[in-house]
């Protein structure tokens, strides 16, 4: 299809309200239960994956709070070791696997196709297993957890003490099983990003027209794809060492622990920036439409987003400079942790600058946002420090690490997500978010997340060892103790009230218009929530600002962005499909309707799971042949799927 072709193609101009019926028909969900079940609408999946993360939060905030009571002094004994270990233990795994990803999945999801002015996402039915996988992974670590066989050895799962000998209950292997479907789930959740970014942006879109969310998002993919392999085979390895004799890990019979080591933080350390680097996109396209200017140093900013990841999968040693690794590993790795905060400070600058150099509205998306920049900063400073060899042996294993842990990953992941939901909730449901509620919410949880995690550094820095359950008198520690757990009782209320304020916004916030917030990004040029086709005709983009473009010099030429008059596609579920870097159309794609195949792959999948984790081998053939018929089910011929179509004959107009 060349832009000839493109050019010809059925159009339509604005005002057109029988092609936009005739889009509802073919887009539309279908209704009742099976309609839940069997959707691959890219908006749902992404409700889905924001509301089901968010109830994670809630259950690794409150197994938190309930081990920071038992911190909150000396000598206190709430929790028995076991039970202490368990907690902590769910809530890391909980926090960092469960909510700080799919999170960012789900915004992603949601907003990839409406900001790339396309129908849905490249492979729907991927998107659906996606997301199926994850839920039903979750709930799968979560069952060890209620029977009272939660994993007791920390989220990073360190060897010998996951070993048999040491844990031989189901609980290790719940979660190395469950690890390995959380990573199916990301794996082919990552596929479907990429290739949605590759084929499914609208016409004029060219690489460097992209929304910096865009580059977040398909940079944290990219990293995934290469890294989560890492920690599956260690949990696959560690599996068959505690299930059928082997001894990767077993140091007595030739294994080697440190394996382990690396295997997992050649995954834990790019994956720390996968967590990221989409909640920095979210800032820089968030931040500068209350700055009421384009963000400063685009191509910067999507080049260190880049650079970022690339130098990350050069770092993970830093986390193992205490095992009496060889002295120039140690300078390599240490160089690499420093050099690393160079583009970070790229993204730093350019909000610092967007904001002097623009007129802020002090909304509160605008606050959490810039929050954001604090706490990155601070949580940047001390990974900084622990970069250092010498400085890194001081402080590892001690509460400055936990310290730096929760600055990364909520201070730059939770406040951005929480603002993303203020400033995105009118395009989710129509509805404007209390502005006076939000700016109670945010000094809440800013306040209480200071007055929680600070404190942490100084604790720290006198010494206190994490992973204790209790500790003695006499430390020191503490007030700094008791400080810190007000500091996380106050945060926990600040997240209440963000939930009532979405909650009580979605019956009774003020009715939200297209675009509130006056945007410049194609979301904002559909109705308000979008409809199920999502553009009733595919826009073609001139700019990065299509709709500031009467407002700004672009630079780029007399050609304005249409957004309301293009190409029709409205001969069944169809996609128009471009080239890789300058978005040229050249292929209509065929998409898939309901299905319920991708919830029966995963709920397979998830069988040979329980199977493993029971070894019980009439389980694993059973899941294994349900797998089975359920990909043959996917791959069975549909009509017309993926075929492409030859553009019909009508005259533009536009």
């Amino acid at each position: 299809m060349t832009t000839a072709d493109y050019e010809r193609a059925p159009h339509v101009g604005p005002g057109t309200p029988s092609h936009a019926e005739k889009l509802e028909r073919i887009w539309e969900t279908a209704p009742g239960f099976y309609g839940w079940l069997a959707t691959v609408d890219h908006k749902k999946i992404g409700i889905r994956y924001i509301v089901t993360a968010f109830a994670f939060l809630v259950a690794g905030g409150i197994e938190a709070l309930v081990f920071r009571v038992q911190l909150a002094w000396s000598e206190m004994h709430l929790l028995t070791p076991e039970q202490y270990d368990q907690m902590f233990t769910m809530h890391g795994m909980t926090m960092i696997f469960l909510y700080a990803g799919p999170i960012l999945s789900g915004f992603s999801n949601y907003l990839w196709p409406l900001l790339l002015g396309a129908r849905d996402m490249a492979l729907p039915r991927l998107n659906a297993v996606s997301y199926w996988i994850y839920l039903f992974a979750g709930i799968f670590l979560y069952a060890s957890f209620a029977i009272g066989f939660g994993p007791n050895v920390g989220w990073f799962n360190y060897v010998p003490l996951a070993a048999r000998a040491y844990n031989n209950g189901p609980n290790i292997d719940m979660y190395g099983l469950g690890m390995i479907l959380l990573g199916i789930s990301t794996t082919v959740g990552s596929i479907n990003f990429i290739v949605t970014f590759l084929r499914l942006r609208c016409p004029g879109m060219s690489i460097n027209r992209v929304p910096i969310l865009i580059w977040g998002t398909l940079t944290a993919s990219a990293a995934n794809i290469f890294a989560i392999p890492a920690v599956s085979l260690a949990f696959l390895l560690l599996w068959m060492d505690r299930n059928v004799g082997t001894h990767f890990f077993d140091v007595g019979a030739g294994g080697s622990a440190l394996l382990w080591q690396h295997l997992f933080w050649m995954f834990g350390h790019p994956w720390v920036y996968a967590i990221v680097l989409p909640a920095m996109g979210m800032v820089s396209d968030g931040l500068p439409v209350f700055c009421r200017r384009p963000l400063v140093g685009y191509t910067a900013v999507a080049l260190a987003t880049i650079a970022t990841m690339v130098l990350g999968f050069g770092v993970w040693v830093h986390h193992m400079f205490a095992t009496g690794l060889p002295g120039v590993s140690l300078g390599f790795f240490s160089a690499a942790s420093i050099i690393i905060a160079v583009p970070s400070a790229v993204g730093v600058f350019a909000w610092l600058a967007t904001i002097w150099t623009g007129r802020p509205v002090f909304t509160t998306p605008f606050l959490f946002f810039a929050s954001f920049i604090v706490l990155f900063t601070i949580g940047g400073v001390s990974g900084f420090m622990t970069g250092s060899v010498p400085v890194d042996w001081q402080l590892t294993d001690t509460y400055f690490v936990v310290a730096h842990l929760h600055y990364v990953l909520i201070g730059i992941n939770v406040f951005p997500v929480v603002g993303a939901i203020y400033f995105w909730f009118p395009k989710f449901t129509g509805r404007m978010m209390d502005e006076r509620l939000g700016r109670w919410n945010f000094w809440t949880m800013f306040i209480g997340f200071n007055l929680g995690f600070f404190p942490m550094h100084i604790s720290g820095l006198l010494g206190m060892p994490r992973r204790v359950y209790t500790y003695g008198e006499g430390m020191g520690w503490d007030w700094l103790n008791l400080v810190t757990t007000l500091g996380s009782f106050l945060f926990a209320a600040g997240v209440l009230l963000f939930f009532w304020n979405a909650i009580r916004s979605l019956k009774h916030g003020v009715t939200a218009g297209d675009n509130p917030w006056d945007a410049p990004t194609l979301e904002w040029a559909t109705t308000s929530p979008p409809p199920p086709y999502n553009f009733a005709v595919i826009p073609k983009v001139a700019t990065r600002h299509p709709l500031w473009e009467d407002r700004l010099d672009s630079g780029q030429g007399a050609e304005q962005s249409r957004i309301h008059a293009g190409m029709a596609l409205a001969h069944g579920r169809e996609a128009l499909g471009t080239t890789p870097v300058d978005a040229m159309p050249n292929v209509i794609l065929k998409m898939p309707g309901d299905t319920l195949v991708p919830m029966y792959l995963a709920l397979s999948m998830t069988v040979i799971a329980v199977g493993l984790a029971l070894v019980n081998w009439w389980v694993v053939v059973v899941g294994g042949a349900c797998t089975t018929a359920s990909i043959l089910a996917w791959l069975w011929p549909q009509a017309r799927l993926g075929e492409t179509a030859e553009p019909a004959r009508e005259t533009a107009d536009d």
